[in-house]
């Protein structure tokens, strides 16, 4: 028989002897044969299949462990559930790539104190110590005697990216990194067991009209290189700031060549209409900032399958808003429509007004939003989408996902599917609505001024929030049930969004 090397030989001895002396504390459930572990869907290795033949798993007083599938599951995500953790609030979970496995780690996002620890480098260094433990009559999990930070994916990306290092083993297993996402280097950590310096991006403390279904999808990637560790927030509010891509500082120079090129490729799924000269410009209701001028000079209007147009230029009928949407939008000088977009079917169908938001004293053309199209709705219901940082942004992010749908089929269904976020409350991360009440005494200049509004009001600050995000004020505890919009209000370019109830 294939010799397991002392630490799995001698975990699954202690194991044996713990289940025959303590028989009501100790149950060893049946090992696997070899054909049964040649059929699983990732390679074990051979000092894991020793374990694994003579153990499947085990159960005790508190904890139930399985070491294979069983019927019960797969392998996903780089690794394989060993069991679950804190009367089933968190997971043990251990990699399954590589030569090994491992590493093993412990998550559990839930609570007032999150907890991520990884508790051994492999499988049978693990299962070891759980057999010393156990024999110690310590059932409880190690807490962690290190730590080391979670880093956001992003920042990674964008950090390799500055730095020119393209071959960066992290960055590479990132890609372009995802705002609700950090990742864990699993390489050199100072020790076992190991805390993670995390906590998840979604909040349970601030209560919602939905009930929370928020959770946290975790990944071993690189053979256990990292871990990944994805807030998907759900039903909640956020709870702390993340760290969104960096617009470029030419981006509007990028988006316009990346369209062109898309409509060069592509004649069938993107078309470009023409812009126009700055004369004309010159002519429009409100200033217009050399970043939009920078897009309007080459491009009036962009229509790419699967969505909605986008007209740059004004006068379009798609740009029509009624009176009252257009009283509670802010009115002449705060937005510029660019595009209707449609939701749902038949008589259900609803629409939303896609706008670029304009600071009225500056003359700053800043976020793009999504609000509904419906004024009485609006007024029950006040929401928006928060789509991109500027007219640029957007632009980029539409040719990105284009670039993407055009590499396989149905370019039309998959930019429909890839956009839903276009329209209000499709699913995305809801930031909080504060009264603005809380924020009397900020040192932030922005949150200080969203005092000054009615008693009443609620506000987000959307500086350091995902996009895409909903916004729903009345999804928030302190927003009325009976209460009526009286108008949306949108300091610095949008930079933070209120609702201004009406009063009475």
């Amino acid at each position: 028989m294939y010799d397991a090397g002392p630490q799995a030989a001698e975990a699954v001895r202690a194991l044996r002897e713990l289940a025959q002396e303590r028989p009501d504390q100790l149950e060893l459930f049946e090992g696997f044969t070899d054909a049964e572990l040649d059929g699983w869907a990732v390679a074990v290795p051979e000092e894991v299949r020793a374990v694994l033949r003579e153990i499947g798993g085990l159960e005790t007083e508190d904890h139930e462990y399985r070491f294979g599938p069983r019927g019960r599951e797969s392998f996903t995500d780089g690794c394989w559930t060993l069991g679950e953790t804190d009367f089933g609030e968190g997971s043990l979970i251990v990699g399954v790539g590589g030569a090994r496995w491992g590493p093993v780690v412990a998550v559990n996002p839930w609570g007032a104190d999150p907890d991520v620890t990884v508790e051994a480098p492999d499988f049978t260094a693990w299962l070891a110590g759980f057999a010393e433990r156990l024999a110690d009559g310590v059932p409880d999990r190690p807490r962690g005697r290190f730590s080391v930070p979670a880093t956001s994916t992003v920042e990674l990306a964008e950090r390799a990216a500055v730095a020119g290092d393209g071959g960066d083993e992290l960055a590479a297993l990132v890609g372009r990194g995802d705002s609700l996402t950090d990742l864990v280097d699993l390489h050199g950590l100072p020790g076992y067991p190991c805390s993670v310096d995390w906590e998840p991006y979604f909040s349970t403390f601030h209560n919602t009209a939905d009930t929370g279904s928020s959770e946290v999808q975790f990944q071993i990637v690189g053979d256990g290189r990292a871990l990944l560790l994805r807030s998907v927030v759900s039903g909640d509010f956020l709870g702390r700031a993340v760290r969104r891509h960096r617009v470029p500082a030419d981006a509007a120079r990028r988006a316009v060549a990346e369209l062109r090129a898309l409509a060069a490729e592509f004649p069938d799924h993107v078309v470009l209409e023409a812009g126009c000269a700055d004369s004309v410009v010159d002519g429009w209701a409100v200033p217009v900032p050399e970043d939009v001028r920078a897009v309007v000079r080459e491009i009036g209007g962009v229509a790419i399958a699967g969505l909605p147009a986008l007209r740059l230029l004004p006068g379009a009928p798609e740009h029509a808003v009624d009176p009252e949407l257009h009283r509670m939008l802010g009115g002449d000088g705060a937005y510029w429509p660019l595009a209707r977009i449609g939701h749902g079917n038949g008589n259900g169908r609803s629409h939303a007004l896609a706008q670029i938001r304009i600071d009225p004293a500056t003359g700053q053309w800043g976020y793009v939003v999504s609000v509904p199209g419906d004024g009485a709705k609006l007024r029950e219901y006040p929401e928006l989408a928060l789509l991109a940082e500027s007219l640029a942004d957007l632009l980029l992010t539409l040719a990105r996902l284009a670039r993407r749908a055009a590499a396989g089929p149905d370019f039309a269904a998959r930019m429909a599917r890839d956009t839903r976020w276009l329209f209000p409350n499709t699913g995305e991360p809801w930031p909080r609505p504060a009264p603005v009440g809380e924020w009397a005494g900020s040192a932030d200049p922005l949150l200080a001024a969203a005092t000054e509004l009615p008693d009443g009001t609620h506000a987000a600050d959307l500086r350091a929030v995902p996009i895409p995000s909903d916004l729903c004020f009345y999804r928030a505890a302190g927003w009325p049930y009976a209460a009526r919009l009286e108008r949306l209000h949108f300091a610095a370019a949008g930079q933070l969004a209120a609702a201004v109830p009406v009063r009475g």
